[in-house]
């Protein structure tokens, strides 16, 4: 698992530096960021460094922010370290970056600890990468297959063992289901994915799914693999499976999630309304855009399971040019150019114009100096 991080990190690294010197940036020490409009407040360009640590989710739609950003800012080098949430927060905590990625905002205990980092004592959780977790599954000539939220939890927490039980063909009244054992593959490792999966059980089907979310599966048996490359290899490769994975990783079959008095496919738009539809968590910091996500709507047309992944920056820092990168950067990956390129290279959902507004709003309020 460390080795696969690294790969990562050193993955974005590297686009990082191609990129840069493509567009002949240099390596200068300091910090600051403007949208997909270059320059600072006062017209100036940016130039230095931004460091970021964290989320692994938002990869591959980092190394296109990276990417992007360069051609808009070529003076400024961002670098980002996948070392996963609870690395990236602990070291944003300590002051050692400029900003975290990570897929859950800042707890009330983290919170408290922000003073060691920001100059204000206070944090912004910026939601800017939103991403289905699509429910894949291998069952040869059943190429739809519907699950209501009791279900799928019965069916996750050993219950309904069998791919014909009356509880998943009342759903399924005209798919040929087999008399098979359902085979639960889950992840071996601790997992953003993991948790938000468990949330959504827990939110939808509190009765049939007794566990607390977390980042580890609380449930043996079934088939444990390390990181989404390996829970859709084993998908992929055995009949008789179900699991949970990031949306962008599956291209076979996966199921629609009941959703009121429907079901609903996973999709960008479809994940990108049940954020629209969240309500705002109380963390008692003004401008703050920590999501309770709405994991039981009802909404038609909203698929309820999804990873929101945050950005994590102070709202004053120590000096103007850091927190000017700052602003900078972060204004870029909300901008419609940004959240395209995380879409066209991640498969995310893009935010809606609502969420756009909300999060260039509290941009508008980090300070520095």
């Amino acid at each position: 698992m460390k080795q696969h991080r690294l790969t990562r990190t050193v993955a974005i690294a590297m686009a990082a530096s191609f990129a840069l010197a493509a567009c002949g940036g240099d390596d200068d020490s300091s910090s600051d960021a403007g949208g997909a409009e270059s320059g600072s407040e006062g017209g100036d360009a940016l130039s230095g460094r931004l460091v970021g640590a964290g989320a692994s989710s938002q990869e591959s739609a980092m190394t296109a922010w990276i990417a992007g950003y360069l051609e808009v800012e070529p003076e400024v080098e961002v670098q980002y370290d996948a070392v996963g949430s609870g690395a990236g927060r602990e070291q944003f905590l300590a002051g050692a970056t400029d900003f975290a990625g990570s897929d859950a905002y800042l707890d009330e205990e983290e919170r408290g600890m922000v003073g060691d980092a920001c100059a204000s004592g206070e944090a912004i959780n910026f939601p800017m990468y939103i991403s289905p977790v699509a429910v894949p599954y291998n069952l040869p000539g059943v190429d739809e297959l519907n699950l209501a939220p009791e279900v799928l939890a019965g069916i996750m927490n050993g219950d309904i063992t069998m791919w014909n039980d009356e509880a998943i063909a009342a759903d399924n009244p005209d798919a040929d289901l087999p008399e098979q054992e359902i085979t639960v593959v889950h992840r071996s490792d601790e997992s953003g994915t993991t948790e938000n999966f468990m949330e959504y059980l827990t939110a939808a089907a509190p009765d049939a799914w007794p566990h607390e979310a977390s980042d580890a599966w609380p449930i043996e048996g079934g088939e444990a693999a390390a990181q989404t490359t390996g829970v859709m290899q084993v998908i992929n490769s055995t009949e008789g499976t179900i699991g949970y994975a990031d949306a962008s990783a599956v291209t076979g079959q996966s199921a629609s999630i009941g959703v009121g008095e429907e079901f609903v496919p996973f999709s960008p738009e479809a994940a990108a309304k049940v954020v629209e539809t969240s309500e705002s968590a109380d963390t008692g910091v003004e401008g703050d855009l920590a999501l309770d996500l709405a994991r039981d709507t009802t909404e038609s047309g909203a698929y309820p399971i999804v990873l929101v992944s945050y950005h994590i920056a102070c709202k004053e820092y120590d000096d103007a040019d850091r927190a000017n990168n700052v602003k900078a950067f972060l204004s870029y990956v909300a901008s419609e150019e940004g959240q395209q390129a995380a879409s066209d290279a991640a498969g995310s959902a893009p935010i809606g114009e609502n969420t756009r507004e909300q999060i260039m709003s509290s941009i508008d309020m980090i300070q520095g100096g």
